[in-house]
């Protein structure tokens, strides 16, 4: 299908792009461009302005923040996959990064378009909500952190405001003691996640202390599955954690697959996860 008109526009600097986005009526910011070309071409998206914000090489970076990894919000999902920063402290997202899409959406999507964009069917959303990352969000009055389970606010809903613009994305670095896992179901390799899981579990002097679990495809927003992160903390099984992947939430249902077995999809891949995470 041919996009609604629009206006386009190129950034030059972020400070440029924010200009830009807050002066547009319904101004969006386009990266890699995966996923808001196929939202425009099938009217799903009607913006006023698109803001071209691929050129700002500044935005595209990994570096150490002390206790954190700080990584540019146009940092190529294939770069966030190389980075040996990430490989060493914070190998689930590398790894994830690694899966998303196929090498032609890896070489040009970008992390924080991946983000903004707010697919609940999307792998990253999800990791950085396990990770409880941070995202920076800058705008005309300066910048704010929000935190991940602050920043997803249904389909295709962020907290960025009017004129604001995602620059940064910030995950813990994980302990060595830190087991984690992303476990993927999908149809073929290169479809969006029927179900996905990451997992993290915490380890106290060699006991598992606790676990962090984010849920892809299970809700409007990436979920955290709270009832089994609870039953890990109180000792339960891998397998007796799982059977409660599925409560609180609300899968969708669509002609491949129905909620309830998008449901039994969850326990499953958590109790994958979970295993794969108490291997590490």
């Amino acid at each position: 299908m041919i996009p609604a008109p629009f206006e386009y526009a190129v950034a030059e600097s972020p400070e440029h792009a924010i200009e830009l986005l807050g002066a547009g009526e319904d101004a969006k910011a386009l990266a890699g461009g995966h996923s808001l070309i196929p939202a425009l071409k099938l009217r799903i998206a009607r913006p006023t302005t698109v803001v071209d914000i691929g050129r700002l090489s500044e935005l595209a970076y990994v570096r150490d923040a002390g206790t954190q990894i700080a990584v540019g919000a146009l940092t190529r999902h294939k770069d966030v996959r190389d980075a040996p920063l990430l490989q060493e402290h914070c190998a689930i997202l590398a790894t994830t990064a690694g899966q998303v899409g196929d090498p032609q959406v890896r070489h040009r999507g970008t992390i924080g378009g991946s983000l903004a964009h707010a697919d609940p069917a999307s792998d990253l959303p999800a990791v950085i909500l396990a990770l409880g990352g941070e995202l920076v969000v800058r705008g005309s009055g300066g910048e704010r952190v929000v935190p991940a389970g602050e920043f997803f606010r249904g389909v295709w809903e962020t907290a960025i405001g009017h004129g604001e613009l995602l620059t940064e994305i910030r995950v813990p670095k994980l302990a060595a003691s830190t087991g984690w896992s992303f476990v993927k179901l999908n149809r073929r390799a290169q479809d969006w996640a029927t179900v996905a899981v990451a997992a993290l579990v915490h380890r106290d002097d060699g006991s598992v202390a606790g676990a962090s679990i984010g849920l892809v495809n299970m809700g409007a927003t990436p979920l955290r599955a709270r009832a089994t992160e609870d039953a890990v903390a109180g000792g339960a099984s891998a397998a007796d954690a799982a059977a409660h992947a599925a409560e609180g939430t609300e899968p969708p249902s669509e002609h491949a697959v129905s909620s309830e077995f998008r449901a039994h999809l969850a326990r499953v891949a958590t109790r994958r996860a979970i295993e794969e995470a108490l291997s590490r």
